[in-house]
């Protein structure tokens, strides 16, 4: 120390200069003995792990403890949350209950074991995060509800987030961060910020995809995510018919048999959960095995006398193995007589 006085003086440091340098290196010099100490204490005797990683508000996180050197089979366990016991017992996976976005639960772990402590505190902050699946796929005009995730298809999915702080301030939404992850692999290019949409491509039938996203405020600070499993459902196909005065009939699907009462009938086809991203869907209809038209409607007009009966069958396909069918017996006629369709 005198000779760095020494040599402070020689190169004209002031006294109060030369207290501040003593004193930033009084603080070099302990620093890491404090930061080794830290890691050689009871924190670093057992490690803590949540589930699920990004716990939702109003929810319950799952605790488990795990340790290298403490036998834990013997040891005792208190969980305490501000200030109160929760758990004492076995170690154990224990639930702790959260609160609102952005409240923070501390959380106080002690394992006792022969005869010492070890205690860590773990914050819980919940945020917001929910995924929303939106597959890219069919359904009839005003259909109130959404498809099913299809095959051979894509799905888009969108995170709605809202991160507050301890104090209940929301973060503005337009500088979140986000990262997507699907299947286990993070996806860069859709990923940043603002990025709160992602299309990811149906998993194979039979199977599922997993899609995460972890949300995060600007500063990094504030943290939420969840995740979304995908399954892709068989498409299906209903046929309607379409009345002249009140239109398609929506509220009672075709099957079986149908009898043509009047000069003509028109039929609607609505193909459900067929991927459109190639384009709408190829609707062929058959009339007694041989191929008719294509389109989502066919108009039937029995002609001449007599009572008669045909076969009407529609096949709705996308891609290589995604298709739909949907049959009719058609009954039509009073008495025997030839029979054939016009305008189709």
């Amino acid at each position: 120390m005198n000779k760095l006085n020494k040599r402070c003086r020689t190169l004209g440091y002031t006294r109060d200069m030369r207290s501040f340098l003593f004193t930033a290196l009084v603080l070099i010099l302990l620093l890491p003995l404090a930061v080794l100490a830290q890691t050689l204490g009871t924190a670093g005797t057992f490690s803590i792990s949540l589930s699920p990683q990004y716990p939702a508000p109003h929810s319950q996180a799952v605790l488990s403890v795990v340790s290298p050197t403490i036998d834990l089979a013997s040891a005792t366990m208190i969980v305490s949350v501000a200030g109160k016991e929760l758990y004492r017992g076995n170690v154990q996976p224990t639930a702790l209950p959260l609160g609102r976005t952005g409240s923070v639960t501390r959380a106080v772990v002690t394992i006792i074991s022969n005869g010492a402590n070890h205690s860590q505190t773990i914050s819980i902050q919940p945020q917001d995060v929910v995924l929303i699946a939106e597959p890219i796929a069919s359904a009839p005009p005003l259909y109130l509800g959404k498809p099913l995730v299809p095959v051979e298809g894509d799905v888009r999915v969108v995170a709605m987030a809202r991160l507050s702080d301890a104090k209940g301030k929301t973060l503005d939404p337009s500088s979140y961060a986000y990262a997507w992850t699907v299947d286990g692999a993070h996806v860069a290019r859709a990923s940043g910020i603002g990025k709160e949409t992602i299309i990811v491509a149906s998993p194979l039938q039979y199977r599922s995809r997993s899609v995460s996203v972890s949300v995060a405020s600007s500063d990094g600070s504030l943290v939420g995510g969840t995740t979304i499993s995908l399954t892709p459902s068989e498409p299906s196909l209903r046929v309607y018919e379409n009345d002249p005065l009140l239109g398609i009939r929506f509220g009672h699907a075709l099957s079986g048999n149908y009898t043509i009462n009047g000069a003509e009938d028109t039929l609607y086809a609505a193909p459900f959960s067929l991927p459109i991203t190639g384009g709408a869907p190829l609707l062929q209809w058959f009339l007694n095995g041989s191929e008719a038209q294509t389109g989502t409607s066919i108009t039937l007009r029995p002609t001449g006398s007599g009572q008669g009966s045909a076969s009407l069958s529609l096949v709705a396909s996308a891609g290589e193995s995604a298709q739909a069918t949907a049959a009719l017996s058609l009954i039509f006629g009073a008495s025997s007589s030839g029979f054939s369709f016009f305008g189709l």
